[in-house]
């Protein structure tokens, strides 16, 4: 258990962001994996999952939830992986 008020209060704080943190990286690892299997699938709407899991690798990257090099390499596979799909139709 923490000893003092302001310690106290910082792990309050630290749970509340783990938690909402967690649901974050849930929803975005749901995104990438649904953007992942359209372009597999050669789906109609694979472009918008990809647009949409860019997107919110951005925000994610935006509110500190991963590291905005980490959100831009995930980007950048996720884009390489359409266009060779696409080149290879």
């Amino acid at each position: 258990m923490t000893k003092g008020i302001s310690a106290a209060k910082a792990h309050r704080q630290s749970l509340r962001r783990r938690e909402s943190n967690r649901h974050r990286m849930r929803t975005l690892r749901t995104l990438i994996r649904s953007a992942r299997e359209s372009v597999a699938d050669g789906a109609d709407d694979r472009e918008e999952r990809v647009r949409v899991a860019s997107a919110a690798l951005d925000r994610a990257a935006s509110r500190g939830v991963i590291h905005s090099n980490n959100a831009s390499r995930r980007k950048g596979r996720l884009r390489l992986l359409l266009n060779r799909t696409d080149a290879a139709s």
